[in-house]
């Protein structure tokens, strides 16, 4: 199941097979010259020879653009996505971050949740000697605690990633803020843990991408506080050209080096090449790991985790789930051992939605709704995320096409910045299942007020200040006993 699924994103039609297969070559050699450049700048002596340096890499990373653009004009049927007769609006221009500070510098800076009380920080150095270390403390500049762990690297071609680092730091405490450093050099950050009661505040972003639109959206976020931040999918929309994955981790970093970002997978890094590189998610397993170990998981690209009331189960589109899958079997066991009085709340976030009225990426997660749909129904969960369509749309409780309101609440929310612009053209008349639509760049946030009642709200970028142009407030399904005994029927039709 997961080879069709990965043929049918790497050749969308027999035609256009042979020209993706040329064009993903391309974007490879490209990333690897830039790589290699990267690689020269290191034996450059002075500050003023990294600078020059810098400019010239600037000027490189715009080659892949310009290879990008030829492969349009002369090979459109390659890059074409498979509902080629959606429109969008024209994105924001690509934002290249490039590294300022030395070799051993820790960049791209994240963290992420790791069981109860304890955070992830990964991050990468030029320098392969760098030590995999964190220390850390509850005063600025002061650090009472230090761990260590473990690190690696991936080849891609001619690339070769920096050094990743990987260190969990903890026990910490509750809504603390914790100062600490990378790797026992450069510049200190700081993090603040969730809360230790609710209420507590999730953003959702989706399909972040790194242009303008990008850097708009992570500025609207910025601006009011929040504790943990969810992303499903398509993160740094590199498509093989490994620097973009650097250059990205760059531009987060002010953002996910302060709070939690969890983060499941979407297409764009499934980067495979045939023969040579088969294996998906290379770069993605190898830079964002996150806690699937923690609860019984034996991939990285599924996972759940669990913070104050709420239970978060991030799933994946581009594996297997079929009944007899591993995913299936962990999902099953996983909604199961959910105690629905100490944990209210149940979120499940994927990429590819079960739910679009959008003319983009039509029936692209019919299947999984079909495998997998009546496990999340049965469980009563309550929130379905999902990106990959470039525009937002809330949808009602839903169970099978149909109205329930013991079903969960569907939004999609792949609005974060993408690179490929929107998706402006929704189907018509609009459906009885779908409550708000639109073609906009923005972010989404969650906020669990206490174990009965939470509010949604989605904020429009193009709003010079953080405007709510779509709210609703919502009751879990555990404290409903009609749920529970099924006694709703679905009464409408999409």
């Amino acid at each position: 199941m997961t080879s069709c699924f990965l043929q049918k994103e790497f050749c969308s039609f027999g035609a256009g097979c042979f020209m993706r297969f040329l064009y993903l070559f391309i974007e490879a050699v490209k990333g690897s010259f830039i790589s290699i450049n990267k690689l020269h700048e290191s034996t450059r002596a002075t500050q003023n020879q990294k600078n020059m340096m810098g400019k010239c890499r600037s000027s490189l990373m715009a080659f892949p653009i310009l290879i990008h653009t030829l492969c349009l004009l002369f090979f459109p049927q390659s890059l074409l996505s498979e509902d080629y007769n959606f429109v969008r609006q024209p994105a924001g221009q690509l934002i290249i971050t490039p590294h300022q500070g030395s070799h051993s510098d820790p960049q791209q800076v994240h963290i992420s949740l790791v069981g109860k009380e304890k955070m992830r920080v990964s991050w990468i150095t030029e320098e392969k000697h760098a030590e995999s270390v964190v220390e850390y403390g509850t005063e600025a500049g002061k650090y009472s605690a230090k761990s260590t762990g473990e690190n690696t690297s991936y080849r891609y071609f001619l690339y070769n990633s920096g050094k990743i680092h990987n260190v969990v730091i903890g026990p910490l405490k509750p809504g603390t803020t914790y100062f600490y450093r990378c790797g026992g050099s450069g510049p200190e950050f700081s993090l603040k843990t969730p809360p230790p009661n609710l209420p507590i505040e999730f953003v959702v972003v989706g399909d972040l991408g790194q242009t303008e639109w990008t850097a708009s959206t992570l500025k609207h976020v910025e601006r009011r506080e929040y504790d943990v931040a969810l992303l499903p999918g398509d993160l740094s929309y590199a498509d093989s050209q490994q620097p973009l994955w650097d250059s990205f981790g760059r531009l987060v970093e002010p953002y996910a080096s302060k709070r939690p970002w969890m983060v499941t997978e979407g297409n764009h890094e499934i980067e495979i090449f045939p023969i040579i590189y088969p294996q998906p998610f290379q770069p993605y397993n190898a830079r964002w790991p996150m806690p699937f170990q923690q609860s019984a998981s034996t991939s990285n690209l599924y996972y759940s985790f669990q913070v104050l009331a709420t239970h978060v189960i991030m799933l994946a589109s581009y594996t297997d789930f079929h009944s007899q899958s591993q995913q299936y079997t962990w999902l099953q066991s996983d909604l199961a051992n959910i105690d629905r009085v100490k944990t209210p709340w149940v979120i499940v976030v994927l990429h590819a939605p079960w739910y679009n009225t959008n003319e983009a990426h039509q029936g692209e997660g019919e299947s999984m709704r079909q495998s997998m749909e009546e496990l999340l129904y049965k469980a009563r969960v309550d929130l379905v995320f999902a990106g990959h369509v470039h525009a937002y749309e809330r949808f009602t409780r839903i169970y099978d096409n149909k109205i329930d309101s013991c079903g969960p609440m569907y939004v999609t929310i792949g609005d974060g910045g993408n690179r490929e612009g929107l998706a402006l053209m929704f189907k018509n008349p609009p459906s009885p299942l779908s409550l708000y639509r639109e073609p906009s760049f923005g972010h989404g946030r969650l906020r669990i007020l206490n174990e009965t009642h939470a509010h949604w709200s989605w904020h429009r970028n193009n709003d010079t200040d953080a405007v709510v142009a779509d709210g609703v407030w919502i009751e879990t399904l555990s404290s409903s006993k009609a749920c529970w005994k099924q006694q709703d029927a679905p009464n409408e039709e999409l």
